[in-house]
């Protein structure tokens, strides 16, 4: 089965996140698929918008697969592993053609990554998003996801979302600017997402590339900021090996602080 199925239907791509049974977990190649069809919509006239997606209506993407995270030992596996990642993030960010993130249900970690650096984002009635590291894993974001939340929720709410590991739902996200739109139900959501992309694909595309890229470029300042000590301290700590194994075995984890 293709993790990552894409087709593209009068001048609008479709991408959707293809894992139902694991909510649409992100392996790497899922993120190196995205990272490639980013560059590639920016080179093909023939598509105007791009809707990104998850497949069913449980998740948009329960963030990236745990199970990847058991051979990390090291900094530099962590600061190899938040640039691949970043990579991705900043093709989406660069592809000059407007992007819709359709959420349903849960959208996490890395799936809230992509979501949050998509143009546009339309939530289900069930949409659940967030960053729950501190209570599921004891790591952190990189800088330039923190600089891209602080952009989009402000460092009040970023402080707090991670804090306390909760989630956000529909109604909140919508009054935060966080989603445009709350749709009834998944069907309602993706019928949107295409009207949406449809229209945007008919509006001049010079108007809406400038908005992106002085959108982006007002971001890059922030993202400049050092973190990778962040980010080694964190990955490489026993509490984030116990919060990957405690994962994995569906238990409590026990923090440390270490």
């Amino acid at each position: 089965m293709d993790e990552l199925l894409y087709e593209v239907r009068d001048g609008v791509g479709f991408a959707t996140l293809n894992r139902p049974q694991a909510r649409n977990a992100l392996t790497f190649p899922m993120y190196e698929r995205l990272r490639v069809l980013a560059g590639e919509i920016a080179d093909d006239p023939g598509v105007r918008a791009l809707v990104i997606t998850g497949a069913g209506e449980k998740a948009f993407a329960a963030g990236t697969d745990i199970s990847q995270f058991t051979e990390f030992h090291t900094a530099e596996d962590a600061l190899a592993y938040e640039h691949r990642i970043d990579t991705v993030l900043s093709a989406l960010e660069a592809c000059p053609k407007p992007t819709i993130a359709a959420i349903a249900g849960a959208c996490t970690g890395g799936g809230a990554a992509i979501a949050a650096v998509c143009d546009i984002r339309l939530g289900a009635a069930n949409l659940r998003y967030g960053f729950p590291i501190a209570k599921t894993l004891g790591n952190c974001l990189s800088m330039a996801n923190y600089a891209r939340l602080t952009a989009l929720l402000g460092p009040a709410r970023v402080i707090e979302l991670v804090y306390s590991a909760r989630l956000i739902e529909a109604a909140e996200a919508q009054a935060i600017g966080l989603v445009s739109e709350v749709l009834p139900d998944h069907a309602a959501l993706q019928h949107r997402a295409e009207a949406l992309a449809r229209t945007l694909a008919g509006h001049a595309p010079l108007t809406l590339r400038a908005t992106k890229e002085a959108m982006r470029r007002l971001r890059a300042a922030a993202r400049a900021v050092e973190g990778d000590d962040l980010v080694a301290m964190c990955f490489t700590s026993a509490d984030f090996r116990e919060g990957v194994e405690s994962f994995l075995a569906r238990r409590p984890a026990r923090w440390t602080g270490r």
